[in-house]
């Protein structure tokens, strides 16, 4: 039976939906994040907070508490089934095992790429949880557990989700969603270089003298610093990553978006599961 050319087109199938309490959840961790990273530039010269400059590891290690705790409500309030868990498993495992491809070679990182588009098509809660878990999962396999990994998976879900919140996701399709896709990427990839030098730039202490965190200079030197600090040493690196986000996401883009999406119908997460009692 065909479609009227006035029917509403089916909504789209997310296999986790945000309820009040995980978007409460999202904006509380994205708050202590933004402050952790920008108290360098918020602190006046002097207060308390730069006196206790060596004490943010602790912060990091209790923000990763937050991005569990997340994660977790986000599950619980979706009720995320076997299916949209086994599908969250598969890409994490497989973003996982992209992150060391390339790894310390001009920012060669090709599981951005699968990034974005996972969550284009599953959608910004299910996006947040994939990035989260795939950093973590990352961290595991490449001894990369340190007072930076809750900055990499905070990061790499807003990454995700930010996909998934694109405009035009039952609408835009073909060229122009690749288009959009890998301007998106290109743009996140910078975003997420900079996080991390945020990050971890409070910390070099005096050892790189006119680019290194000043505690006694005011906020518009430090932002000065932080600035000639990114592009001293890591322009190349984001640029790497930029560059092959893009390229991987127009090359191979068409196909992964086809398998995601039939992936996700053939799924039916927001069918519940039922089980047809046993004949007698």
């Amino acid at each position: 039976m065909s479609r009227s050319p006035g029917a509403a087109r089916p909504a789209r199938i997310r296999a986790v939906r945000l309820g009040p309490r995980s978007v409460a959840a999202l904006v509380l961790v994205g708050a202590v994040g933004v402050a952790a990273l920008l108290w360098p530039f918020l602190a006046p010269p002097g207060s308390q907070v730069l006196a206790h400059a060596e004490d943010a590891p602790w912060l990091f290690a209790g923000l990763l508490v937050l991005l569990v705790a997340v994660a977790a409500a986000t599950i619980a309030e979706s009720g995320l089934g076997p299916k949209a868990v086994a599908m969250l498993g598969v890409l994490a495992a497989t973003g996982a095992a992209l992150r060391p491809v390339g790894a310390g070679t001009a920012g060669i990182e090709p599981m951005f790429f699968l990034m974005v588009l996972s969550g284009r098509v599953l959608g910004p809660g299910f996006g947040f949880v994939l990035g989260a878990v795939t950093m973590f999962a990352s961290a595991l396999l490449t001894g990369g557990v340190g007072p930076w990994l809750p900055f990499q998976m905070l990061s790499m879900g807003w990454f995700t989700m930010g996909a998934g919140l694109l405009p035009g996701p039952g609408r835009l399709r073909g060229r122009a969603e690749l288009v959009l896709l890998a301007g998106y990427g290109f743009l996140a990839a910078f975003a997420y270089g900079t996080v991390m030098n945020l990050a971890g730039w409070p910390f070099m202490g005096g050892n790189a003298s006119d680019i290194a965190f000043d505690p006694d200079a005011d906020p518009g030197a430090n932002l000065a610093r932080f600035v000639a600090y990114c592009l001293a040493t890591s322009l190349g690196w984001d640029l790497g990553r930029a560059l092959v986000t893009v390229a991987l996401t127009l090359t191979l883009g068409p196909a992964i978006l086809r398998a995601l999406r039939r992936a996700t119908r053939r799924a039916a997460f927001e069918t519940p599961v039922t089980f047809d009692p046993a004949d007698a």
